[in-house]
């Protein structure tokens, strides 16, 4: 099966699954070198020596066993790479790591801020002082500080699991519930300085009475109340799908414009989204609206007569905004928010943002369906299912409408 000649590599081409049975030779010194790779496993080849060729074989077939298995033995491990500041982590987290954007954006202002501190200062006490600079010295908003804190707290995690720094535990873990909120002591430190305490608030705008019907109305092309035109909108029928799937499946408007069609089942009525804010990946069903919609659409796309497999042929996304580039996500989601802010408008829903339709759909799910926080969260993609706490009172509300 091979042949062996002093100083020759003699190669083996038997194959055990997919991975090539190691090669050795026979050096001029008398030693056996047997070369060891695996390309999913091993970083590198691994170069082993032996006085003979049967304690060669015997060692390699035991570690073959082990890799078969997806075991790595500890000494031939990558030694983890060491970083000695935030800085340094933030950076390596971002260079290795697939990270939501808003992550990214948040993560370069806290580099900006806290990235020189050495790790091993960092403990729950540096955690707790770093929230009360943001409060009495930035004076962020509750919402910043908690992004902020979820995105570095993200890095730890991922920090601690490869074991890339010092940091046993996640201290940002430990912050109180509740930590992001100005307390007594912190309002009177920002007072101090004739500024005014950051409230938290959250929006809770639903849609009311017959706003729903006149923003359909509005993207449909129907004259507005007052308009002396109707509304001239690019992509009408886009814009019409993209409104009924927010108000119907509760996704984030950059989880829809950047749907490929390999990512729509109309068949099992659902969504695989790939990367979301949170950097997971989800699944979300559609209700029967929500798959209509989709239908509706694919007739006015070119070639898109037989479903979602229209899109597949014109080799493009399922929606015309975005061009492929992910420097250019940002821009499409401001263009796109404006747009829907001036349909809002038109239709006299002023205060109205595309985001409100995520609550909205959030809310329907709570009021028409009996599945718990955490089912919702899988749809909806929230990632602490105690997020959603704040809807289970609309199920009380809804049946107290219906009591005498």
């Amino acid at each position: 099966m091979y042949a062996s000649f002093p100083g020759t590599i003699s190669v083996i081409r038997l194959r055990t699954g997919e991975f090539a049975i190691p090669t050795k030779r026979r050096r001029s010194s008398g030693t056996w070198e047997f070369v060891v790779r695996r390309k999913a496993l091993l970083s590198k080849p691994l170069f082993l020596t032996f006085d003979t060729e049967e304690e060669g074989d015997s060692y390699c077939k035991k570690l073959e066993k082990l890799l078969d298995a997806g075991v790595i033995p500890p000494e031939f491990r990558d030694r983890p790479e060491r970083y000695e500041t935030i800085s340094e982590l933030i950076a390596g987290y971002l260079a290795k790591k697939s990270v939501a954007s808003s992550d990214s954006k948040s993560l370069a202002v806290v580099d900006a801020r806290v990235g020189s501190t050495p790790l091993t200062q960092v403990d729950y006490a540096w955690a707790e002082q770093w929230v009360a600079r943001m409060k009495h010295e930035k004076i962020l908003a509750p919402s910043t500080i908690r992004h902020h804190v979820g995105s570095l707290a993200r890095c730890f995690d991922w920090a601690s699991r490869l074991g890339v720094t010092a940091i046993a535990q996640n201290p940002l873990r430990f912050l109180a519930k509740g930590y992001a909120t100005y307390n007594d002591e912190d309002k009177r430190a920002v007072r101090a300085q004739k500024r005014t305490p950051k409230e938290d608030v959250h929006r809770d705008r639903r849609l009311e009475a017959d706003e729903e019907k006149r923003i359909r109305a509005v993207l449909s092309g129907v004259k507005a109340p007052g308009k002396q035109r109707p509304f001239g909108l690019a992509y009408q029928a886009a814009l019409e799908c993209l409104f009924e799937l927010a108000i119907e499946s509760g996704m984030r408007l950059r989880e829809m414009y950047t749907l490929s069609p390999e990512q729509i089942n109309l068949a099992k009525k659902t969504v695989f989204l790939e990367k979301t804010k949170n950097g997971d990946k989800r699944q979300v069903p559609m209700t029967t609206v929500a798959a209509a919609a989709l239908r509706t659409y694919a007739r006015h796309v070119e070639k898109g007569t037989r479903g979602m497999d229209g899109f597949a042929q014109t080799g493009g996304l399922v929606f015309p905004w975005w061009d492929g580039q992910s420097a250019s996500l940002d821009q499409v989601t401001a263009k796109l928010s404006r747009q829907f802010d001036r349909v809002f408008k038109a239709a006299g829903c002023d205060d109205l943002h595309f985001h409100d339709l995520r609550h909205e759909a959030t809310s329907r799910i709570f009021e028409r369906t009996s599945l718990n926080e955490i089912e919702v969260s899988k749809i909806t993609g929230h990632r602490d299912p105690r997020q959603l706490r704040r809807y289970s009172n609309l199920r009380g509300s809804h049946l107290a409408a219906k009591l005498w």
